[in-house]
């Protein structure tokens, strides 16, 4: 009988205790979620740690203790570092490698698939909003760019010397859904992109619009607008109107119903700001685009991404993504080379949208 109480009181005590909060001790305190919320994001890493040949992710729940000295940390002033070399591990049809968040509006739900529409969000005229986790949102950051590649075979390639620090990323859909109506890409309405040349001491901030088409449609092309410098075509230098590494700035998405609203502020620069409905084919400076599709991103499912997405492809082919960024998969000897991208976050948030 003593030892079926003690069994029993001692199933208890371990139960109670699993119930426990898990507290950060020291050997912890490089781990981003001990200071961020990191409840509605998964991360994608630039590695294969587990070799089956897929790039590895870490999901919402193992997020909450998780941290890599070399690519996802807390640096020692408890900010949120992403690191991508140029050669690593990338994801499915890919050659850009990436330290990238996604958001998972399901949270620790995994009944709730990656693609359903309630683990992402869409605009509100939408024919089926009403089945979305949100309609809308808003993702909040602020943050500096440490590094970008420093070497590329094509430097004049758009891409080379950047990496995007954010983005909403529309879902991919089924191929007979493409068919019927002209959506699920996966196109991308906003991608915020650092470019630094190399012979610069400022690089410049921009965003990119891709036209909402089908991949092998020659008019599916990123359209540039510029923040602070140039965007990513010019090689001039920006001087004063650019951004150094090291150098803080934010950016607003707010999505609310169907427009599309940017803020973007540093301490050194002037506010810019712009909107786009993601409802029609009208441009960020108010013309139709009459390359672009109709309805824009109407009926995509949609959903915010942040941290380091590498754009200096090592890819040497055709094309003007393919910078051929060189790198040898050896993660200390491409850092000493300079051929890998960093970015840091002091400030991440995501929620509702907002009414401007």
């Amino acid at each position: 009988m003593k030892i079926k109480w003690l069994n029993s009181t001692l199933a208890s005590t371990l139960g109670a205790l699993a119930l426990l909060p898990v507290v950060a001790t020291a050997a912890d305190s490089n781990i981003p979620a001990t200071k961020f919320d990191l409840s509605q994001w998964k991360l994608t890493l630039p590695m294969d740690a587990n070799n089956d040949g897929k790039v590895d992710e870490i999901d919402v729940k193992e997020i909450k203790k998780y941290s890599h000295n070399d690519f996802f940390y807390l640096n020692e002033k408890g900010h949120m570092v992403f690191v991508a070399p140029n050669v690593a591990t990338t994801t499915s049809g890919s050659t850009n490698t990436r330290s990238e968040l996604r958001q998972m509006l399901r949270g620790t739900k995994t009944k709730i698939g990656t693609h359903d529409p309630r683990n992402n969000f869409a605009i509100k005229t939408h024919p089926l909003s009403r089945k979305f986790a949100m309609v809308g949102g808003k993702l909040e950051a602020t943050l500096y760019v440490d590094h970008v590649a420093t070497r590329a075979k094509y430097g004049n390639k758009p891409p080379a010397y950047s990496v995007v620090v954010g983005q909403i990323h529309a879902d991919k859909g089924s191929d007979e859904l493409k068919k019927k109506t002209g959506f699920g890409w996966g196109n991308e309405p906003i991608k915020i992109y650092y470019k630094k040349w190399p012979n610069h001491t400022k690089g410049s901030v921009f965003w990119n619009y891709e036209r909402n088409l089908a991949k092998d449609n020659p008019n599916r092309i990123d359209i540039a607008y510029p923040i602070w410098g140039n965007t990513w075509e010019n090689p001039e230098d920006p001087g004063d109107k650019g951004i150094a590494l090291g150098e803080e700035f934010s950016y607003v998405i707010n999505v609310h119903e169907d427009i599309m609203y940017l803020t973007f502020s540093s301490p050194n620069h002037e506010t810019v700001k712009y909107e786009i409905n993601l409802a029609n084919n009208v441009d960020a400076y108010g013309k139709v685009d009459p390359k672009d599709h109709p309805y824009g991103y109407l009926g995509d499912a949609m959903y915010f991404k942040a941290g380091a997405y590498n754009q200096c492809s090592s890819a040497d082919q055709a094309g003007s993504w393919y910078a051929a960024c060189p790198g040898t998969g050896d993660w200390e000897k491409d850092k000493a080379a300079g051929d890998y991208t960093s970015v840091t976050f002091t400030r991440l948030t995501v929620g509702k949208s907002a009414k401007p």
